[in-house]
Parts: structure tokens; sequence; C-alpha cells
């Protein structure tokens, strides 16, 4: 399938193309944990980004992976910077009453761990991600 346009979002100063002709994204869905984790591919087969997912729970229906968004996202680039998103989201879906302190502090905590385990290259989903689509690329041939 071929892309009209690429995608392309802006974190501070930097500008990543995220979707293109070539590219390929990774997904991961723990069992029991509060995220899911989308690793994006170049064309070349490098890692453009990896975007984490907060999530209350997800799993597998079907065969099709699903989650239940909690709306905090990392994105951690190639480079190391890591940058938080939509804390404004959390903030406003808890102050209108869309969920409860409970699943507000299930996301604000599951951040905090992941943000420490990311300072001390002990998230292993990143790790892996080159090892699961090799996996994956073996098993389409």
């Amino acid at each position: 399938m071929e892309v009209k346009e690429p995608l392309i979002t802006r974190y501070g100063e930097k500008e990543i193309c995220f979707v293109d002709n070539g590219y390929m994204w990774l997904q991961q869905f723990p069992f029991g944990k509060h995220h899911s984790v989308t690793t994006m591919f170049d064309a070349n087969g490098e890692i453009v980004q990896w975007y984490i997912d907060i999530c209350l729970e997800n799993g597998v229906e079907d065969g099709v992976p699903w989650m239940d968004d909690l709306y905090l996202d990392i994105v951690v680039l190639p480079s190391g910077e890591v940058n938080l998103l939509d804390e404004d989201e959390l903030e406003q879906a808890y102050k209108s009453g869309t969920i409860s302190k409970e699943k507000y502090d299930i996301a604000h905590n599951e951040v905090k761990e992941i943000m420490s385990q990311i300072d001390n290259d002990e998230f292993r989903l990143m790790t892996l991600a080159q090892e699961h689509k090799r996996m994956l690329e073996n098993k389409l041939k």
C-alpha cells in the first residue's frame, strides 16, 4: 500500500516522520501491565520512535489485541530524548469525572514506573523491539 503523504510530528525543535512508504510499526501488548508499546521503524529498519500508551488494561479478543487507553503517552526517541504527552487530557478527564481517581492514579503511577525503567535502561520492551521484529519477519517469509 502506497502512502499518499508522509506523517510528521514535532517534539520541541525536532521533526520526526513516523509514517511513510516502507515504514513498519510493531505493537507489543504485555499482559497484566498498564501500557502498550508501538515501535516505529523507517524504510531502512531503523527505529524512529517508541510510542508507549498508558492504559487501564490490554488483552486479546478473537486474535486482535486491544487496550483501554488512559490518555498519557510517552515517546522515546533513539537519541534518548523522552517526551510525556497528553497530561492536559488526563487532567481534563479527571476533573470532568470521565475517569476516577483510581484510574488517574494508575496512569500517573505507570508513567512514573516506566520513566524510572527508561532512565535505568530497564524497560525491556524497547530493547526487545528489534528481536520481536526479526521474529515476525521470519514468520512472514
